[in-house]
């Protein structure tokens, strides 16, 4: 999953104090990008426990890298993307149905998201959370971006968790789409700010097309995919919207004029709509989670959005 960046904000200023007010405030003063280099180091420390925990060199004969010791990893035919075996991910956290459902640990849906199968998992998504994520934090700030990152990855889980009952489930992927669809979504919502709009709005249509057809190989979990885009496009709306260029420059405008509304209609319309289908779909989803419910027993066709069969391979079962 990449992303890069995407469009350039405002208009260029030329010299004249018309070209000037079109200049978008993040532009001029953006914020310092911490949280996602956290983010990161996270991962990467979370993924170091997790080898040492796994400790393949006292258990197995056949480890990759040996000379690493008790960080090996478990052998090509049962993890060929160089990491932990099932059983570690498990036994750390590792998104897995039966758990979460008839043990009640619930927690596994956050767990789940700081985990990753192997190295090249982990250097897969880092570099994906690095391009998209770093951009946007200088964008938007930290809170936001951390928030829908989060959230993000908690509403990919609960999709995953529906649908995907058979297997652990590890990895930042769906909080990485939640960045995608927030972009989408900010895109959308802020249109009037963005010159060449349609290459924008290609460019990221493009990427996002790409990252969820890559999605229906097999062993590639979609559900969380989907689950965090989706969250990810309705949280932009309410938390990504800018604020109007009157409001930004009210303290230079004349005496007699004001702007009293710091966002459009449309920016209130569009985030209370977003934040009811979210608050619905969160509650929804845990209850149909927690009652043990099968995704595919109510859509016996969603089994197409993760994995498509070719001659070339085939789906296994949910």
């Amino acid at each position: 999953m990449r992303g890069g960046d995407i469009e350039s904000r405002g208009e260029k200023n030329r010299g004249s104090n018309h070209a000037s007010s079109h200049a978008v405030e993040d532009t001029d003063t953006p914020w310092l990008s911490w949280l996602i280099p956290l983010f990161v180091v996270a991962n990467v420390v979370m993924f170091v426990i997790v080898m040492y925990f796994n400790n393949c060199s006292k258990h197995d004969q056949g480890c990759v890298a040996r000379f690493l010791g008790r960080f090996s990893f478990q052998p090509l035919r049962e993890n060929p993307l160089f990491g932990p075996s099932s059983s570690t991910l498990e036994r750390l956290g590792g998104l897995e149905w039966k758990k979460v459902v008839h043990q009640h640990q619930g927690w596994r849906l956050i767990t789940c998201i700081w985990l990753h199968a192997g190295v090249i998992h982990l250097i897969a998504n880092m570099l994906s959370l690095v391009i998209i994520g770093i951009r946007l934090e200088q964008q938007c700030g930290f809170v936001r971006i951390g928030i829908i990152y989060l959230l993000s990855g908690i509403g990919g889980s609960i999709l995953s968790s529906l649908f995907i009952q058979r297997n652990i489930s590890v990895g930042a992927s769906g909080a990485l789409f939640g960045l995608l669809g927030a972009m989408l979504s900010e895109l959308i919502t802020n249109w009037s700010i963005y010159t060449n709009k349609v290459c924008a709005l290609l460019t990221l249509l493009v990427i996002v097309a790409i990252n969820l057809a890559v999605g229906i190989l097999p062993h590639v979990d979609n559900f969380a995919h989907i689950g965090g885009f989706l969250t990810g496009f309705l949280l932009g709306f309410v938390l990504l919207p800018r604020p109007q260029l009157g409001w930004m420059q009210r303290r230079n405008l004349p005496a007699g004029v004001r702007v009293n509304s710091k966002y459009k209609a449309y920016h209130y319309g569009l985030g209370l709509v977003s934040l009811v289908l979210l608050v619905a779909g969160f509650t929804i989803g845990l209850v149909l989670l927690f009652r043990g419910v099968n995704g595919y027993d109510h859509c016996h066709w969603c089994h197409y959005l993760s994995c498509v069969p070719t001659s070339k391979w085939k789906c296994g079962g949910n």
